[in-house]
């Protein structure tokens, strides 16, 4: 196997690691309710706070953000019986995304020095 095809096996290997996440964050809504979160003065919001701010019913809200926690992109903080939902602290979900579009980005680059087609993703034909 050459190394371009290797290259290309890994991005994939790497974008489906990442696709809960991809998919999560690739909503317009889903976005909303980030931008939401990191615009808050505070960090954590709870439903009725996001649902204000994005104007969206409060089951819509509810159901965008559990999508948004099982994909690690938020994380929620129980405060009594009030929940708090935030920007996941942990790392791991945003560095395997980070990863993939530098992967991506490196063979691009590599493709555009050897001055191959970037569609070629850095392969000879």
């Amino acid at each position: 196997m050459d190394e371009c095809s290797i290259a290309r096996l890994h991005i994939a290997k790497e974008f489906e690691e990442c696709r809960k996440a991809i998919i999560a964050i690739g909503d317009e809504t889903r976005q909303s309710i980030i931008i939401t979160l990191l615009q808050n003065e505070s960090v954590g919001m709870r439903v009725g706070e996001i649902t204000n701010k994005t104007h969206l019913s409060r089951p819509a809200v509810s159901h965008h953000l559990q999508i948004l926690k099982d994909a690690k992109i938020i994380a929620m903080r129980r405060k009594g019986t009030m929940n708090y939902y935030y920007m996941n602290a942990n790392e791991t979900e945003w560095n395997k995304l980070a990863r993939l579009v530098n992967h991506i980005n490196e063979v691009i680059q590599r493709a555009s020095a050897a001055d191959y087609p970037s569609s070629q993703l850095g392969c000879e034909e």
